[in-house]
């Protein structure tokens, strides 16, 4: 820790610090993910709010930053498997002795007060962040968080966590996130929209899910749209700034409500750039997928999960193979392509339940563009994280032996004995191997598998 002298006026130099999160593509190749929103929206609400702020990326090589110059240091840590590195960087950093210190993102969300008390800042924030991130710079001096919604500090008696902050009811008030705070490189990819390689970048027009998913960890489950006109707004900018020829939204579910998402195709029609939107099978229809194909769609990523309706209805997702059939049907009659999201190994799987998966592939294999497989992890935070005993987990922070490692809970470290005998975790590898030979065979350079086996 270092003393500095603070910034005048009330105007504040803030650092925010993100982890850089890797993808795992086919073949093992890293890849940069989407950028960090979250962070690019407290950075554009206190630029707004005019302050001067910079925002770090921190990395497995690079961790330990100087920040001996900024008045209010936030963390984030977008996910558990983060929680090392940005632990790492809080306590190897170099901070102003007086700086005000605050964490905030996904992991905290559901663990304020462990946060609170591991990784020592002066303050959590939970729930939706950029009033909270405001209310919190304007009271530095002070360090008086009680009359805050949505934080959680160190009171008299140990850890104190204040009502949830009501999200917005208007979410195009916030500004545009400050991606002019991060390198280009960082925004700008051209492998990432279906099988193109059109210059294109990442977006979030929606937040929240209100479906009932039990392996998600929905940090929100009320969702909130932007308007068709700020989805317009953004978009332009790109076009100026970074010349995008596409785009990926990558809302947890961008198509709920169908008259939000017209909205939102009928104002971005004549830009003439290509996209792709993730969504559930339950929740399209012809009309939908034809509007959203007219304003530039080229992809569909449907979260299928599994073929086995057992299985669906056990992971809450209550969808159904005609659901399933009928959504990818509808998205090749719109000439949008598909691509589909497997998880496999979750609890109660067995070979049964993959040879019905794989049945429901092969079917669809025709209609289908890309699979990406993954293999079930227990993310905190979620239903059945929460709930180890009725799923007879292991590994989780409620074993009495638990070594601490939140970075086990990475959709790529998915090797792990979850749950079950030896003999189930034998038959579901089996029936894992089974089913990513069958993707690979159908889908030979397209698709994707997130097994990391130690061997």
């Amino acid at each position: 820790m270092t003393g500095h002298e603070p910034a005048q006026g009330g105007i504040m130099r803030v650092a925010l610090i993100y982890p850089e999160v890797l993808d795992l593509a086919r073949f093992k190749e890293k890849r940069k993910e989407f950028p960090p929103f979250g962070v690019l929206y407290l950075g554009s609400v206190a630029e707004q709010a005019g302050h001067d702020v910079t925002i770090f990326k921190v990395t497995e090589d690079n961790w330990r930053l100087d920040l001996a110059e900024f008045d209010a240091v936030g963390f984030s840590i977008p996910s558990s498997a983060t929680y090392g590195i940005i632990k790492r960087a809080r306590f190897d950093s170099v901070l102003a002795a007086d700086a005000l210190i605050m964490v905030g993102g996904v992991h905290p969300n559901f663990y304020p007060e462990r946060t609170l008390t591991d990784l020592q800042p002066d303050v959590v924030a939970f729930g939706e962040g950029e009033d909270t991130f405001l209310e919190l710079l304007a009271l530095a001096n002070s360090r008086r968080f009680d009359g805050i919604a949505g934080v959680c500090f160190l009171g008299k008696d140990g850890p104190v966590r204040t009502k949830p902050r009501v999200p917005m009811r208007d979410i195009d008030v916030l500004p545009l996130p400050a991606r002019h705070l991060l390198d280009p490189d960082d925004l700008v990819m051209s492998d990432r929209l279906s099988s193109t390689d059109l210059r294109m970048a990442h977006v979030m027009f929606s937040r929240g899910c209100p479906f009932p998913c039990r392996f998600c960890a929905a940090a929100q489950t009320r969702i909130q749209y932007r308007s068709g006109a700020s989805a317009r707004r953004e978009l332009e900018s790109m076009i100026d700034a970074y010349a995008i020829d596409g785009f990926a939204i990558v809302d947890d579910n961008f198509i709920v409500n169908k008259g939000k998402v017209r909205d939102i195709c009928t104002s971005i029609a004549d830009l003439g750039l290509r996209w792709s939107a993730l969504s559930r099978v339950d929740t399209v229809d012809q009309a939908l997928l034809d509007d959203m194909a007219a304003a530039g769609c080229i992809e569909v990523k449907f979260g299928m999960e599994a073929g086995d309706e057992g299985l669906l209805r056990a992971m809450r997702k209550n969808t159904t193979q005609a659901k399933i059939r009928a959504a990818v049907h509808m998205a090749r009659t719109s000439g949008i392509k598909v691509k589909l999201f497997l998880i496999h190994g979750y609890p109660g799987e067995n070979l049964t339940t993959t040879r019905t998966t794989m049945r429901l592939l092969e079917e669809l294999a025709p209609e289908v563009e890309r699979v990406s497989l993954f293999r079930f992890v227990p993310l905190p935070g979620t239903y059945v994280y929460e709930n180890p005993a009725e799923f007879g987990l292991r590994g989780t922070d409620q074993d009495p032996d638990w070594d601490g490692d939140w970075s086990r809970y990475h959709i790529h470290h998915n090797h792990l004995h979850w749950w079950g005998s030896n003999e189930d975790f034998d038959e579901m590898q089996h029936g894992y191997d089974e089913l990513a030979g069958m993707v690979a065979r159908l889908w030979p350079e397209r698709w994707t598998a997130s097994d990391a086996s130690s061997s």
